[in-house]
């Protein structure tokens, strides 16, 4: 539809006249298929609708007279606005039922709709062309189709009404549909070696920029691709595989597919006949063409549709001519490149002429007007191919000679870069390996085998600041070489430590990762002893060294990290060894090994708390409360306040998964005047209705020796009007001991302003109770752990006792968690427990469920 219209004002300047194809008054035949299989001889008739407005009724009822019929299986009426009706019967007098496709063998026509009539009722109505949507079709193809069948002896008329902007091409034939489906395969082959090898073409040219980067060849590239992005749009493909639910994007792509080919084509034309060297003048005409196009690719895609359309056809007109004339100029002006530019053109002008002429009716349709521009396109790429490749060929003659000029100049900088590489792969102190070259010989082992169970080992020296600052760098750089020949000479007789020969000759073992790390890989699969050999290895690196009669103690640390559990690459286990190092606990080995419940740094849980930093902010936590009950009174005395966070993206994260981390990371401050600000908050409703209770907070011991908590609650509670004997601190027994002296004296301070303090988890850690002594606690929690087993173990009856007993000597009222049955409730109650909580009495509650909780009576324990 494009190229017709595109083309048009070309040949519209070289034609007076569009003369119809021959055309006769006939009464209907119909299409006669008759045993045995054999190709269909189509034939229909046409009506032209001037005003395009007649329906199908209107069509069926027209007198014979007004039906014209073909001489063939086609016909072409240019451009025109009519609508044209085709109708056809087809008369089955086989004995079988057949199935068969009716083809117009025209991709870009707009609104095509075909009507089945069987026995003057109408069956089938199907709408396409390419102003529509390409889904549904009948059939899976760029062409109009309708597909079809014939029971024996069933005579069936089909009624087309066609309406196109462009020129109205109208090859009908009737298949047999496993013919059908022959010739579009075969045709398709045909399609297949013509994209495929445009696209060889341009594949090539890119290769070739892509080596020598040289614009010319990526111009030429482009322009091919602008050619084969033209045809696949302009033959129906694209829209059919690329995007079959926008026909207005399919428009517009075969319009701007026009000003890419022709300003890429302009491009290359340009530079490969040097035109700026051999004919100024034309290249004036040449840069104002490009200028041209530029517009006209940006007016594709924003103007009207007809004005676009024109655009591109004064657009078209000076561009053929234009190039058309560039070859035989150059070729004059004695540029070689002139000849084969000039027999690539003419092909390819032939062939837009033949195309246009077919579009407007000049030329009958047959294979080579259908196909004249994909014909002259392809003999234009493959003789401009040729010629490029006599270009680099030539090229190629001249660059030999440079190049034997500069391969001695080549071979004694690749002397100095192999010098440099080696430099550049090793520690200029120890000569050991480097970082590069560790990672280098861990992955390539890894991929040679994949399947293995390998561990990355670090070793830093801690103290190797303080003692270059002793001893001097010279001093300290001796004692880094005895270190290192001291880690070789161990790995060399451990068979579980890999190694391999470098080029120079030389076995790797130990490398270095940075001034004070070292690193090694040890091959799991022949462990043994159970690391026992590597661990008195590392035992052995810890002893001091001797240096000028100077025992020196090194306090190394040593880290590891297993493929594959750990990461698939040597940068990730590097990076996990260190981790682990660094944070992870050691149990009977020398060495950390990485675990992500140590790895604060891991990105996820990094991500974890920048996400409750945002949740605090937005007010998006919570706090549930769960009360605490007087065994004496049976009354609800207090309430712990427990944060609950629900994600948006993870759900509920429980409390363990975030407050560790919290407390690691500093976002645990943040945490802590959020939850006194609404706890406080809270407890001012709730002492409105029930005016004895109090209410627990839990610290950590960040927050114990922050100095701005005290006046953080003191704020809150003058903000709410709460008394201070309201609010009770808790925090456990081993923040309590983290800093003893800090934290007392912390403690006293919020004892000396009214608050309760009360020691939680008590029994899990191991307190001083000397210390625990001088605590101004109020009271003692008892850890659920030994409160878990108390009805069925006498261990831990006794446990619970003494501890009662001994908080009660202590002056410290008792609190029991984690109570989760009546049984235990009156158990502890007997013992001496003074308060209780846990899920027998009542799960953490959000605040209004709460409300309602302790409206309701409850049955004395």
């Amino acid at each position: 539809m494009i190229l017709s219209q595109a083309l048009r004002f070309i040949l519209a300047m070289m034609l007076l006249c569009v003369w119809p194809m021959a055309q006769a008054q006939a009464k209907t035949t119909p299409i006669t298929i008759k045993p045995p299989a054999s190709s269909i001889q189509t034939r229909f008739q046409y009506w032209e609708d001037p005003e395009a407005q007649a329906d199908i009724e209107h069509v069926i009822n027209l007198p014979e007279s007004q039906w014209q019929s073909t001489l063939s299986d086609n016909a072409t009426f240019g451009i025109t606005p009519s609508a044209y009706w085709l109708r056809f019967s087809v008369d089955n007098q086989t004995a079988q039922r057949l199935n068969l496709i009716a083809e117009l063998a025209y991709a870009q026509l707009d609104d095509v709709i075909f009507f089945e009539f069987a026995g003057g009722t109408r069956i089938h109505e199907f709408k396409t062309g390419d102003t529509r949507p390409f889904y549904p079709r009948e059939v899976d193809h760029p062409n109009m189709l309708l597909r079809f069948q014939l029971a024996p002896d069933q005579l069936k008329t089909v009624y087309i009404r066609v309406q196109t902007a462009g020129s109205m091409i109208l090859p009908l034939k009737v298949w047999r549909e496993h013919q059908f489906f022959e010739a579009a395969a075969n045709e398709q082959k045909l399609h297949f070696f013509y994209y495929g090898s445009l696209t060889v073409i341009i594949l090539i040219n890119l290769a070739v920029f892509l080596t020598l980067r040289e614009k010319l060849y990526l111009y030429y590239a482009l322009a091919i691709a602008g050619y084969l992005l033209f045809f696949t749009s302009i033959m129906g493909y694209s829209f059919q595989h690329f995007y079959p639910q926008f026909p207005d994007l399919h428009a517009r792509l075969l319009l701007a597919s026009m000003p890419v080919l022709a300003l890429f084509s302009i491009l290359f034309c340009r530079e490969f006949l040097k035109i700026r060297s051999h004919s100024p003048r034309l290249d004036i005409a040449i840069r104002g063409m490009m200028y041209f196009e530029i517009f006209n690719f940006i007016a594709a895609l924003t103007l009207n549709y007809n004005a676009a359309v024109t655009l591109s056809s004064i657009s078209a007109l000076f561009f053929f001519s234009l190039l058309f004339i560039a070859g035989p100029i150059t070729w004059a002006a004695g540029v070689r490149a002139g000849a084969f530019f000039t027999f690539a053109w003419t092909p390819l002008t032939i062939g837009v002429l033949a195309t246009s002429g077919r579009a407007l009716g000049f030329f009958p349709e047959n294979f080579m007007t259908e196909y004249a521009m994909q014909i002259g396109s392809g003999l234009e790429a493959f003789i401009l191919t040729l010629a490029l490749a006599d270009r680099l060929y030539r090229e190629r003659e001249d660059k030999i000679k440079a190049q034997a000029d500069s391969l001695q100049k080549e071979k004694a900088r690749n002397e100095v870069h192999n010098k440099l590489t080696e430099a550049m792969m090793h520690d200029p102190v120890t000569g050991l390996p480097n970082r590069n070259r560790f990672e280098w010989m861990v992955d390539q082992q890894l991929k040679r085998d994949p399947d293995g169970q390998y561990m990355v080992g670090v070793a830093r020296i801690t103290r190797l600041d303080e003692i270059n600052r002793t001893l001097g760098l010279n001093r300290s750089e001796r004692l880094l070489k005895r270190i290192a020949e001291q880690m070789t000479e161990l790995a060399a007789q451990l068979p579980v430590v890999h190694g391999i020969r470098s080029e120079q000759g030389h076995d790797e073992y130990v490398y270095q990762l940075s001034g004070d790390s070292f690193g090694l890989l040890v091959d799991s699969r022949h462990v043994n002893d159970n690391f026992e050999g590597l661990n008195n290895a590392l035992k052995l690196l810890s002893e001091p060294i001797l240096l000028d009669n100077l025992a020196i103690e090194l306090h190394p640390k040593f880290g590891a990290a297993s493929y594959p559990l750990h990461g698939d690459n040597a940068a990730l286990l590097i990076r996990n060894a260190h981790v682990g190092m660094e944070i992870a606990p050691k149990g009977p080995f020398e060495t950390g090994f990485y675990s992500p419940d140590y790895d604060i740094y891991s990105e996820s849980r990094l991500t974890l708390m920048s996400d409750l930093r945002d949740a605090l902010q937005q007010n998006q936590t919570q706090l549930y409360y769960q009360p605490k009950v007087c065994l004496a009174t049976g009354n609800i005395i207090g309430l712990e306040a427990l944060i609950r966070w629900h994600h948006s993206e993870r759900g509920w994260v429980h409390p363990s998964d975030f407050i560790p981390l919290a407390e690691e990371t500093g976002v645990i401050t943040q945490l802590t005047r959020w939850a006194f600000e609404r706890g406080i908050g809270d407890l001012a409703q709730l002492l409105t209705d029930y005016p004895g209770l109090d209410i627990s907070i839990n610290i950590s011991a960040r927050d114990l020796t922050s100095r701005q908590l005290k006046n953080l609650i003191q704020d809150r509670l003058a903000h709410h009007k709460v008394s201070a004997e309201r609010l009770t601190i808790e925090l456990t027994e081993t923040a309590a001991m983290e800093d003893p002296d800090k934290g007392l004296e912390a403690l006293k301070a919020l004892a000396g302003i009214g608050l309760g303090i009360s020691i939680d988890d008590f029994g899990s850690g191991y307190s001083s109770l000397s210390y625990l002594k001088q605590l101004p606690a109020t009271e003692i929690k008892l850890d659920r752990s030994l409160i878990i087993d108390v009805g069925s173990s006498k261990t831990s009856k006794v446990i619970i006792e003494t501890a009662i007993n001994m908080a009660h000597g202590l002056g410290y009222p008792v609190v029991a968690e984690g109570v989760e049955d009546e049984e235990t409730a009156h158990l502890l109650r007997d013992m001496g427990c003074d308060r209780l909580q846990g899920y027998w009495l009542c799960h953490p509650l959000p605040l209004p469920e709460l409300k309602q909780w302790l409206s309701e009576p409850r049955s004395a324990i």
